[in-house]
């Protein structure tokens, strides 16, 4: 074997890893992009346009709550969670996929990325389920607008109140160093396998959690379906 063939084995595959990423990156980008279409189209049904110069107007929903309207109402948050949070879980998938791809090269037991993802999906889902019982709970009580926000002054600004405190709490600032850097995750949380890889999906969507679900509870302040404030939280999420 010549001098320069290790130098071209690293090359290929530095070449390989540049491609995986990008076709991961593009991947999550089209997941992205796919949400926050399906949210435009969904706040474009709840808000007709005889009804948009009312966003304001306490409007209990017009069907009873069955299992299928409660299921499209999870779907609907679940699917925003994934608009919102797929560009921060970005870094951490792409590290995860880059380590396992090493894994592999090296004859280790590979787990696709999916598997990954999957863990923040689950977290991501649960609390769809705990939006949608609020949700439940609030339009019962005649407490929504037209645009998902609580027409209750006392409940929107306790919800500022606490999220402006939860951001000085232990517990957001250990989310918040868990979530911040993906290759000290990774020290301290790799498990290997398939039941690992998911488990270090939920691990790490837990704390990516704990890091904003206060701020997704002001959706229910600003409007579920004021998608402005929607991006604007999104974007304060990936900033941090």
């Amino acid at each position: 074997m010549s001098a320069a063939d290790p130098a071209r084995n690293d090359a290929r595959a530095a070449a390989l890893d540049r491609r995986n990423r990008a076709i991961i990156l593009l991947a999550l980008l089209l997941v992205t992009a796919i949400a926050w279409i399906w949210l435009l189209e969904i706040r474009r049904d709840m808000v007709g346009m005889d009804m948009a110069g009312m966003p304001d107007m306490v409007m209990p929903m017009s069907e009873p709550w069955t299992p299928g309207v409660f299921a499209l109402t999870f779907a609907m948050w679940w699917v925003m969670m994934i608009g919102m949070m797929v560009p921060s879980a970005a870094p951490m998938v792409l590290t995860f996929a880059t380590l396992n791809r090493n894994k592999r090269a090296h004859g280790q037991t590979f787990v696709p990325t999916a598997v990954f993802v999957l863990g923040y999906l689950i977290v991501w889902g649960g609390f769809s389920i705990a939006a949608t019982l609020a949700q439940w709970a609030l339009d019962r009580a005649a407490l929504l607008t037209m645009m998902l926000a609580t027409a209750s002054s006392i409940l929107g600004g306790t919800l500022l109140i606490v999220a402006g405190l939860y951001q000085f709490t232990p517990l957001k600032q250990a989310c918040l160093r868990n979530c911040r850097s993906p290759f000290a995750f990774v020290l301290n949380h790799w498990r290997d396998g398939w039941p690992g890889a998911l488990r270090m999906g939920i691990e790490h969507g837990g704390y990516c959690l704990g890091c904003c679900w206060v701020l997704m509870a002001l959706l229910f302040v600003v409007g579920a379906m004021n998608l402005l404030w929607v991006a604007g939280i999104a974007a304060f999420a990936f900033a941090e």
